[in-house]
């Protein structure tokens, strides 16, 4: 579904993952008043960075885009894994996740346009984590969702996710039916740039993906394109091997081995010829992801810059400007 909107145009409510929606229509909470530093700043417990997309635009518009929101709610009815589940990783991402959304939601109904949210919003499948999604998604939605989207109980009853289309197949049906937009893909123009969300949970795109992608080239608009897991390129790689791997700051010059997404996106087929075609395409303009839980940003190709933004459980977003 290719949905047109102007610039004030609105959803009824509030997007997440991969989703873009209008500010103005953001609502208000009852309790969104800050618990920690009572005496400071309403937002200064916010992390946010800026960045400037330079595309010629009559009028500018700005996104706030964050990602990484890992709910991890689950309701006292539910079996012992998500008990479990609940206790254990509520403690990873400090319990103060859906506060954390809430306080970017708030602050860019103030300071932007739009919200993009380029995936994880969850952190494992449950009803509680489900009932979340409908509640900061409405209908007439677009994105892309992340790789804890897919996970049913992280590993509790499978040693590894089978990190593959059959894999996905497993929850994809029940995905489709929570989450009110196309999970794989879908376009959306705003103020005449077209938002493009894709399925890249595990590194990789199929060919569907990709021939929808070449139909949007031809409307001849420019591209933003919005996923869950950056398209690496080798200083981002390097980032998240110091990151990620307690690699220190790999101060010898030496490149470190490619490995799992990054590896993936340069083997398979399909995705090492997308990324290849991508590079030449003028109309792409922006890439903004998520999935590393820490900011960078690096040039992707001749007209584009990628922008990876930090965990927002972490408090962490990014405003950007297309002008």
């Amino acid at each position: 579904m290719d949905n047109t909107i102007d610039r004030r145009s609105f959803f009824k409510r509030m997007a997440g993952a991969g989703a873009l929606i209008a500010t103005s229509q953001l609502p208000s909470w009852a309790d969104d008043k800050p618990e920690v530093f009572p005496e400071r700043g309403r937002y200064e417990r916010l992390s946010l960075s800026y960045a400037v997309v330079r595309i010629g635009l009559e009028k500018p518009f700005s996104v706030l885009h964050i990602s990484d929101s890992h709910l991890t709610a689950a309701y006292p009815h539910e079996n012992e894994k998500k008990q479990k589940l609940n206790t254990n990783r509520t403690r990873t991402f400090g319990g103060r996740q859906e506060e954390a959304l809430r306080d970017a939601l708030a602050w860019a109904k103030q300071h932007v346009d739009y919200v993009v949210h380029t995936g994880d919003l969850i952190d494992w499948q449950s009803e509680a984590n489900f009932d979340l999604v409908k509640k900061y998604f409405g209908p007439d939605i677009i994105g892309a969702v992340g790789n804890h989207e897919f996970s049913p109980d992280m590993g509790y009853t499978e040693p590894k996710m089978e990190t593959t289309e059959s894999g996905k197949d497993r929850t994809r049906a029940q995905l489709q039916r929570i989450f009110p937009f196309d999970i794989q893909f879908q376009s959306q123009v705003v103020g005449g740039v077209n938002f493009i969300t894709m399925d890249d949970v595990y590194g990789y795109v199929v060919e569907s993906q990709v021939q929808r992608f070449q139909e949007e080239v031809k409307k001849g608009l420019p591209i933003v394109l919005c996923m869950h897991v950056p398209f690496f390129t080798d200083t981002i790689w390097r980032a998240h091997v110091r990151f990620w791997k307690d690699k220190g700051p790999l101060a010898d010059g030496t490149f470190p081995a490619v490995s799992g997404d990054y590896k993936i996106q340069q083997e398979d087929p399909v995705t090492r010829d997308f990324l290849a075609w991508l590079r030449e395409q003028p109309l792409l303009k922006c890439i903004l992801a998520g999935h590393e839980h820490f900011t960078i940003e690096d040039q992707f190709s001749p007209t584009c810059r990628e922008y990876v933004v930090g965990g927002n459980f972490l408090f962490h977003g990014q405003e950007v400007l297309f002008i």
